[in-house]
């Protein structure tokens, strides 16, 4: 009886090297591909990659039933449709710039805070803190990973969906081309971003708001041009297309941590858009080989 179930089972450590070779490989190579298209042609790349990350979890979350997600991507879905629809009119309304603006650096703070306190919460559960909460480990844990995985994909979107309005809206402005002249000249009293006055008369129609200076010398409306730099990543003046020095916007320590928070979300990226994709093929190998 007992030697039955080892000759069932021969073979079987040569079938298991083959599929973890199988495996190694396509990583290695899925890992290469990728790389080079996103060198190559990082626009389509990132256009793909955000249509995966929007499209992956929602087959997981109709295949498992995550009612509570699916209501949260609905209502994400809805507001950040409408945002980019009003983005990509044309002719774009002078408000249109500073509404993007605002819901992006509103999922960018929401879903770092959120992050943070999962993150806080999976800390808490490992070093037992949850038992001065009454909780059990295994609630807070579940709450802790939640908590992050909301907060980071969230984060991903928002980063994602910003940069191609911002890139739409730079666009539909017309400040600058690709040639980087300016296809249309600019007043000294005019924000490049909202396309609104910077210094406003008594009871004249504008936004009232502390302005930024870049080393090019252009002045902007500091929430619009800190929304274009840092929500929008964009590194360059939306106007002249001079390269603009993030270290001195970002002058505050508290704002130097999204630098480590935004590469923490370009991992992410890699592990909900594309390894579903490349262990999807791995198992498409496997079945066609008859390993399965």
């Amino acid at each position: 009886d007992q030697i039955e179930p080892r000759l069932k089972h021969r073979g079987h450590e040569a079938m298991h090297a083959e599929m973890m070779l199988i495996l190694i490989a396509t990583l290695v190579v899925a890992q290469i591909v990728l790389m080079q298209w996103k060198q190559r042609h990082h626009r389509s790349y990132n256009l793909v990659t955000l249509v995966q990350m929007w499209v992956v979890p929602l087959y997981f979350t109709i295949k498992l039933y995550w009612w509570r997600f699916l209501s949260m991507w609905g209502m994400f879905s809805v507001v950040t449709s409408y945002v980019i629809f009003r983005a990509t009119r044309k002719p774009l309304s002078c408000r249109t710039p500073r509404m993007v603006y605002k819901w992006f650096l509103l999922i960018y703070k929401l879903s770092y805070a959120v992050g943070v306190l999962g993150y806080l919460a999976i800390m808490f559960t490992m070093f037992r803190f949850h038992v001065y909460f009454r909780m059990e480990a295994e609630d807070s844990m579940d709450v802790g990973v939640i908590m992050l995985f909301y907060g980071l994909y969230y984060g991903v979107l928002g980063r994602d969906f910003a940069e191609i309005c911002s890139d739409y809206m730079a666009s539909t402005i017309g400040y600058y081309n690709k040639g980087g002249m300016p296809s249309r000249s600019l007043m000294g009293d005019i924000c490049a971003v909202c396309g609104q006055r910077i210094l406003v008369e008594v009871e004249e129609e504008g936004f009232i708001e502390d302005t930024y200076q870049l080393s090019c010398g252009h002045i902007f409306h500091e929430f619009c041009i800190r929304g274009w730099c840092i929500v929008g990543k964009k590194q360059t003046c939306p106007y002249c297309n001079e390269k603009v020095d993030l270290k001195r916007m970002m002058n505050n320590p508290w704002e130097k941590t999204h630098i480590l928070y935004r590469k923490l979300l370009d991992c992410l990226r890699y592990l909900v858009a594309w390894q579903p994709v490349i262990f999807g093929v791995v198992h498409g190998i496997i079945f066609s080989l008859g390993l399965e």
